[in-house]
């Protein structure tokens, strides 16, 4: 990316556009150091991707700045606690992001929603949660990504009132996949995935909450990402009465749908990516994450009594038997209240809305007997049905 901004230029124009120095504790650098040397050395930008990457980590730079600066300004903030929340940590395209959205339609929970994660500060207000000027800031943004990637409607519904996932928040520790669904980065991912200390991200992403928080206090967190999945030793430590729910599916179509999407995301920023490219970084992670899924249950690192499991088939079929059986398993009541309008979110929203999102396993260009055998252990351990390949 030749004439590409440095890492110490983008810092240094995050503080000139904020007027603020610090960045507070953590290890941000060092996942920062990797993601510009990925942008500029294997990203394979075109024109707008070279004009987008460097908007991308300004974002993160300067709202990690400002949620500082409020902390620092305001300590009673971070002696609040964070309700132990419900975490869903199902890989993508399993179900979890219509789940999601459907648990943030009950008042007695507490989504993320996609304008104050993308525009924390100041902290949103109860009085203002629903009018203000961010949404619409949010929403322009998400309208200009669908002119510009029509078929991303199908894909992947996003809204600036609906939830974000935590990848987003993480971002500002700069340990997050979130840039690998934006770009080509495939050494940030092995990083990312493999060998980064992701307990300053959980620290960060706490902070973050803590802020949200603050002046629109809540009922409990309902967060959601599927890459919880390589990090979830660090989750569990950093919040260790979190409830889990796990979303599964044949790591086939896991691994075909997220190539599909994350090609058409990425080919905004590159003229230079194809499904095949995306799977070939993408299916060694995906499978491993489910792996290491098994070996949380099995080592205790996610408790028996602190989770449910929920399949793609059974939870399509029926909505509303697996959404209570998760509040069973919480111990907390499904009101009738909330239920109405879990349904009428569901009505509105229904999964053809914007069509059918068509993707096809062959055009990874992998071998499926032999994913198939490597997800084996996964597949066994929550006896996930196979799925006929498109």
């Amino acid at each position: 990316m030749a004439g590409a901004p440095t890492t110490e230029q983008l810092i240094e124009t995050a503080c000139a556009q904020t007027g603020l120095d610090g960045f507070g504790a953590g290890s941000f650098r060092l996942g920062l150091d990797r993601l510009v040397d990925g942008l500029n050395a294997e990203a394979r930008l075109n024109e707008i991707g070279r004009a987008m990457a460097p908007m991308t980590v300004l974002r993160h730079l300067t709202n990690r700045l400002q949620v500082t600066d409020w902390h620092r300004r305001h300590p009673e903030m971070g002696d609040a606690d964070v309700t132990p929340p419900i975490v869903m940590i199902g890989m993508g395209r399993t179900g979890s992001t219509i789940l999601h959205d459907l648990f943030g339609q009950d008042p007695a929970n507490r989504v993320p929603r996609t304008w104050e994660v993308d525009h924390p500060c100041p902290p949103p207000e109860a009085d203002t949660y629903e009018s203000d000027p961010r949404i619409a800031e949010s929403q322009a943004g998400i309208d200009l990504a669908y002119e510009v990637r029509p078929e991303l409607r199908s894909m992947h519904p996003m809204g600036a009132r609906l939830g974000q996932e935590c990848i987003v928040i993480t971002g500002g520790e700069f340990a997050s996949a979130i840039f690998n669904s934006q770009y080509q980065l495939p050494s940030y991912l092995r990083w990312v995935t493999r060998e980064a200390d992701m307990a300053p991200a959980y620290r960060w992403h706490r902070q973050f909450l803590q802020l949200l928080q603050w002046r629109n206090p809540g009922g409990r967190w309902v967060l959601k990402t599927g890459a919880h999945l390589w990090a979830l030793p660090a989750l569990t430590a950093e919040y260790p009465d979190a409830f889990i729910v796990q979303t599964h599916r044949d790591p086939l179509r896991i691994i075909a749908s997220l190539s599909s999407l994350f090609a058409v995301v990425q080919a905004t920023a590159s003229d230079d990516v194809t499904m095949a490219d995306v799977a070939a970084q993408w299916s060694d992670p995906v499978l491993d994450a489910l792996d290491r899924s098994v070996t949380a249950r099995e080592d205790g690192t996610v408790r028996a009594d602190h989770v449910v499991d929920v399949h793609y088939g059974e939870f399509i079929a029926d909505p509303f038997r697996t959404i209570r059986s998760i509040y069973d398993g919480l111990g907390a009541e499904l009101t009738p209240d909330a239920e109405a309008g879990m349904r009428r979110f569901l009505e509105e929203n229904r999964a053809d809305k914007h069509g059918a999102h068509e993707y096809s396993f062959a055009d990874t260009g992998l071998d499926p007997d032999n994913v198939r055998e490597r997800a084996r252990r996964y597949v066994e351990y929550f006896d996930v049905d196979a799925e006929p390949l498109r």
